[in-house]
Order: structure tokens, then sequence, then C-alpha cells
């Protein structure tokens, strides 16, 4: 079954809102694993607008499930990843001043840079996930950059979905075949909600991970937050 992690990143956004440590960022991840989550994500920012680097740090050393950690590779991500070591890292090619993670990486534009990181964060035993887009002459570079998978950047389809969801579904069935027949796991993120879920995991082949933040979170004012995993986990099993 695909793997659900949540990302608790709106949490982070909501406690610093008014100052202080309500909500408790590492009480809601404890809470998100002992409901059903198979992982926690978080991206930290170099602003720290939401999540900080020390609740990576102190999120990482109470991890109970697995730990995955989103940024853009700057040096001072690189050294905190490798303080913490979480399972897995995924690199995402978004600048600072951004609001959030808007496109993939153009790998081919970025072959030396994506490979010294990458090399560097294995060496740390850290599994690696980039960012992608559904280009296929750039997923079929991914390998030669070494990373283990890709994260299928699911904004495009989340868009399209509620017009016309199989050609919606379409490039991204296509994309997720090339990475399986190049020995590259399946991640995917970004606006994957309670309306599309389903037709995404029961599609994609060989779907690894989904990593869902926003609407899981705002879903959880609704139903509770362990109903609100209860039913994203419902949707992923095919």
């Amino acid at each position: 079954m695909t793997k659900l992690s949540v990302n608790v990143n709106k949490i982070a956004t909501l406690r610093n809102a008014r100052g202080g440590n309500v909500p408790d960022v590492q009480k809601v991840a404890a809470s998100c694993e002992i409901f059903g989550a198979d992982g926690i994500t978080v991206h930290p920012r170099p602003d720290a607008r939401h999540i900080s680097y020390e609740d990576v740090i102190l999120l990482g050393k109470q991890r109970k499930t697995e730990f995955n950690v989103e940024g853009y590779p700057s040096d001072d991500f690189i050294e905190l990843v490798e303080e913490v070591k979480p399972d897995q890292v995924t690199l995402v090619p978004d600048p600072p001043e951004v609001l959030t993670s808007n496109a993939g990486w153009i790998v081919s534009q970025n072959m030396e840079f994506l490979t010294n990181v990458i090399e560097r964060l294995k060496a740390g035993g850290m599994r690696v996930s980039i960012f992608m887009e559904t280009d296929l002459a750039e997923i079929a570079l991914v390998p030669d950059v070494g990373a283990d998978r890709i994260e299928l950047y699911t904004e495009e389809y989340a868009d399209r979905y509620s017009d016309n969801k199989e050609e919606a579904i379409a490039p991204y069935v296509e994309a997720a075949k090339l990475a399986s027949s190049i020995g590259l796991g399946v991640n995917a993120g970004h606006d994957l909600s309670l309306s599309n879920l389903r037709c995404f995991a029961q599609n994609i082949p060989d779907l690894e991970e989904v990593s869902i933040g926003h609407a899981l979170i705002a879903d959880s004012l609704y139903f509770g937050l362990e109903n609100s995993i209860k039913m994203y986990q419902h949707l992923l099993r095919k």
C-alpha cells in the first residue's frame, strides 16, 4: 500500500501566527503517527516562516515512523539533514522567497550540482528523492545524478482534475512508468486531497509514498486529525 506522510508545516504556521508553542508541532506529529500516518514530512525554509531548523532537530529525535525532510539544498539545509539524518531527503528547487513549491527540477541544467549534493547525502545514509514535473526527458536523467526516487509535483493534476480527470492523470501515469522502468521509486505531493487522491493512487503504478499537508490539516478542522488520517489512508487502499 502507498504510504501516507503527513506534512506538519501548517501546524507550525498556526503556532507562529501567535507565538509561543500552541499548537505544539512535536505533539501533533506524534499524534499523526499514533493515528496511523506512515511518516512525517517537513519543509523548513530559511526565513522559518513555518517549520524551523530547531523543529526539524526535535522531530528527528522523537520520530517513530519515516521522517522526510524537504527543501532546497543550500549549505545550511545540507548541514541540517546531515545532523538529523532523516530517512529521506526530498530536494526541491524553490528559492527562499516563494510561498510554496511551484516547480520541479530541470535536471539537465543542474547535473553537476545535483550529483554533488546527492552523493553527499547518500554518503550520510539518507535516501534521496527529487521533486519533478512530468517531463519524460528530464526524468530520464535522474539516475545519472544518483537519486533514489522522484516526487511527482501534482499541482497540475489537482488543477485539471475536476475538468477531465483522465487527461489530468495521463502524464503522471507515463512519468511513473518511465521512472519505474529505470529503477526509480515514485513519490507524489502537492494539492492532493480527499477529492482527487483515490484516482491518483489507483492509476499511478508502483506509487510508494504521498506527502500531504495543507489539505489534510484543513480537513482535520472539520473531521478531526485522527479521522482525517484514516480517511486519507482509506483512499490509498487500491
